[in-house]
């Protein structure tokens, strides 16, 4: 019997889970280690910070769910990982032994980089649940005390699709409260362009983005690299191509959402041969770490370089459907490995969003997620909010029920009318062990 780890219950860490125990069965062992016991859906944060969402609709109890599919759980919490004695040891003391580990963390939020920045200190936050449940009480007090807003992504952010969902979010939720009028909007963001996403932009996402702004009356801000947050002011340098600041900003603001850069967290963060130097995990074709063979990782923990050189840093984003297909090649490789087989699948990174704005939205697919592609498509409509909240009810049926049907290989065939996103792919080369 094998004993599996999963590090992590967030999005891709829960249905790590019950995919190994679906592709592994009832014989081997599988835990998760996690600190807290509940999941929350973080894409329906920004939904929770207008009050369109309350916590306990975004939230389940992972301790039944788990136990029900015969999966251990720790919700301690992880204090540090010993790669070489293949352990963690656990917030409360005890330590958990494994043949395989996923790690599946997340990130640490890098808050602490620029001044004043984060939840505690001058601006509100989606990245958590609790970070969301803040800012609908700043939100309140908007609407209270009108003024203006600043949305937007730091330098070396690697997650843009929130913030561009959040500014039209708040647009239309503050138009309902019928003080949109007072509020100026301005989106900041370390991007070289509206609509690059870390991806350098998806079909039109650029058109299609500056078209919503300019809708809405959200000025921008490109190539910013944010000094500080002070008094109710955030302070930017506008860079230009050269690398030298063109223009200094100072804007108030009443109420500011900004996404920090990420990090690996403390409990991997500078493990040599597993991380890189911001703590992100290294790992092969396969999602396993060449240092450390019996380990992988999937999700935002992963080490993934920029698409490119940009005057301001700017990383990739994890997308769902690369999340689910790091999950798919991560359990068929484990289960290869158990078996006493090569590992033989390939996670194949699409990407497929669906970016709700309140009262419409932006699809687009990428294949690959990094360029250059071979389906590179982007749609805007009502119809895209509609599929968000479906979205939503789906995956959070599938937390509740246990189960790890993929989401985005459905919606790319029934909803986009793809038949050509697949999760993994694999590789009939790799030689025997």
């Amino acid at each position: 019997m094998s004993h599996i780890v999963v590090l992590g219950a967030g999005l891709g860490g829960t249905i790590m889970a019950y995919e190994l125990r679906d592709r592994l069965g009832p014989e081997h062992r599988i835990s998760v280690i996690n600190k807290g016991a509940r999941y929350s859906f973080v894409p329906s944060n920004p939904w929770v910070a207008v009050g369109w969402r309350d916590r306990s609709d975004v939230e389940i109890d992972l301790g039944p769910v788990l136990a029900r599919r015969h999966i251990d759980f720790h919700p301690q919490g992880a204090q540090r990982l010993d790669p070489a004695a293949r352990k963690i040891d656990l917030l409360d003391g005890s330590v958990v032994e494994y043949d395989y580990l996923v790690i599946a963390t997340g990130p640490e939020l890098a808050f602490d980089e620029i001044e004043g920045f984060g939840p505690e200190r001058e601006t509100q936050s989606v990245c958590f649940i609790d970070h969301a449940v803040s800012a609908k009480g700043a939100f309140e007090r908007l609407v209270a005390n009108p003024g203006p807003v600043v949305i937007g992504a730091v330098q070396g952010a690697s997650c843009f699709g929130p913030a561009y969902e959040f500014a039209f979010i708040l647009d239309k939720a503050l138009r309902d409260a019928k003080v949109r009028d007072k509020v100026p909007m301005t989106f900041v963001t370390s991007e070289p362009y509206i609509g690059h996403l870390g991806l350098d932009g998806v079909g039109d996402t650029k058109g299609l983005l500056e078209s919503e702004m300019r809708q809405r009356h959200i000025k921008w801000i490109c190539n910013a690299k944010v000094e500080k947050f002070a008094e109710g002011t955030l302070h930017a340098a506008e860079i230009g191509q050269d690398g030298q600041a063109i223009q200094q900003h100072a804007l108030p603001f009443t109420y500011a959402m900004m996404l920090p850069a990420f990090r690996g967290v403390a409990a991997v963060r500078d493990l040599e041969g597993l991380t890189n130097p911001r703590g992100f995990i290294l790992v092969d074709k396969y999602q396993r770490n060449p240092a450390f063979p019996e380990i992988f990782a999937i999700g935002v923990c992963v080490a993934i370089p920029p698409t490119g050189k940009t005057p301001v840093p700017v990383g990739v984003p994890k997308t769902g459907f690369m999340i689910e297909s790091m999950v798919t090649a991560t359990a068929h490789n484990i289960a290869n490995l158990v078996a006493g087989k090569p590992p033989q699948a390939e996670a194949t990174w699409n990407a497929i969003c669906l970016a709700d704005f309140g009262d419409g939205g932006v699809a687009f697919v990428a294949q690959p997620q990094i360029p250059p592609r071979n389906v590179n498509w982007a749609s805007s409509g009502k119809w895209v909010h509609a599929a968000k909240i479906g979205f939503e009810k789906y995956f959070l049926h599938k937390m509740r029920s246990g189960t790890s049907e993929p989401f985005y290989e459905k919606l790319a065939l029934q909803v986009l009318g793809i038949d050509k996103l697949k999760a993994i792919k694999l590789d009939d080369t790799t030689p025997p062990q």
